[in-house]
């Protein structure tokens, strides 16, 4: 996040709110002339540009789904925490049989016969 976007945020709109995450959520104090309603931004907590890190309740409310964030208290057994884009990180996804985790694939199944030019 530039530094300019952290110094006008508070004096071109209203502050909403924070996450749990500390990313701060802001609303333009007056209506864009073409949708007719405010614009909505969040700035991003650590200075980083990582859209990925704005939870789901956070997101309805920057796209104009639900007029009020939702609320972050409840929680059922069965939600997991929100967690950002972990592409092009150690800790992104790896199938059996990527490079990374070892390069060794599955056996086939042994009805798969390669092709070959000219045969």
């Amino acid at each position: 996040m530039s530094f300019l976007l952290r110094l006008t945020s508070p004096l071109r709109g209203r502050k909403v709110g924070t996450d749990r995450f500390g990313n701060v959520y802001y609303e333009g104090r007056s209506n864009l002339p073409v949708y007719n309603r405010p614009r909505r931004w969040a700035v991003y907590a650590g200075g980083g540009r990582e859209p990925t890190v704005v939870p789901p309740e956070w997101h309805a409310w920057l796209h104009h789904t639900v007029p009020e964030p939702l609320p972050e208290t409840k929680r059922y057994p069965w939600q997991q925490e929100h967690r950002p884009n972990l592409t092009g990180t150690p800790h992104a996804y790896r199938p059996a049989g990527h490079d990374y985790v070892g390069g060794t694939r599955r056996v086939t199944g042994g009805d798969y016969e390669a092709w070959t030019p000219g045969s």
